[in-house]
């Protein structure tokens, strides 16, 4: 099987047709283009074929985060799932330059992508809420992904907080994103001691866990 680059460089029209077809928003094609996009981009050697575009996929990137936003629900979930799979970097494949890309990558999305992507993600829509939560998985190894995320005042928190997303689904989306924010050894010293052991302790006590309420009846009470 050919890799991408080897695609790219035999069928020069392949990325130009793929690009046309994120660009033009048909219900048919789109969709495709999308899932396209993120296999390519999906591996490393993928995301330097894409970067080698220049604007014209930054005009795609644009594009994309714009249908995450106010697109028709079902593109909304591809766009988000191929978005993820771009911005996936694991920490063995992490160099200085593909971590510069993921970062201007996810830049591109918006002024305030992290923002964005969290709003998205509490939309009353529980695949819009996984999807959402996928990327934040993808970039939580990568250290500027976690510097921002500590640098956001309420993320971190946020990110803990067991009451946000139900069903099974939601809980395993969010014990992934915990995951991935401590495989990186960057995540001690960036979300600090404080931080760190509530991540782990999440960790530890696993997706589905449920803080025992104690409820206390005073004797006489009406």
């Amino acid at each position: 099987m050919d890799s991408p680059q080897q695609v790219c460089e035999k069928y020069p029209v392949f990325l130009e047709v793929v690009f046309s077809m994120a660009m033009n928003l048909d219900p048919t094609l789109t969709p495709v283009a999308l899932d396209t996009l993120g296999v390519l981009g999906g591996s490393v050697e993928g995301k330097q074929v894409l970067q080698k575009t220049g604007e014209k996929f930054t005009s795609v990137l644009k594009r994309m985060s714009k249908v995450a936003a106010d697109g028709a629900t079902e593109l909304r979930v591809r766009c988000l799932e191929a978005l993820a799979q771009l911005l996936t970097l694991p920490v063995e494949q992490q160099t200085d330059d593909l971590l510069l890309l993921t970062e201007s990558w996810f830049n591109c999305l918006s002024s305030q992508p992290l923002l964005m992507i969290r709003n998205i993600s509490t939309q009353p829509f529980p695949e819009l809420h996984c999807s959402a939560l996928r990327i934040f998985t993808a970039i939580g190894c990568q250290p500027w992904a976690q510097q921002l995320m500590i640098d956001t005042p309420g993320f971190v928190e946020w990110v803990m907080d067991r009451s946000v997303g139900k069903g099974k689904e939601a809980k395993d989306c969010k014990f992934e994103l915990v995951g991935a924010l401590l495989s990186s050894s960057s995540a001690q010293e960036i979300f600090g001691a404080h931080n760190y052991l509530k991540l782990k302790t999440y960790l530890r006590e696993g997706p589905y866990y449920v803080n025992a309420v104690s409820s206390v009846t005073t004797e006489g009470a009406d």
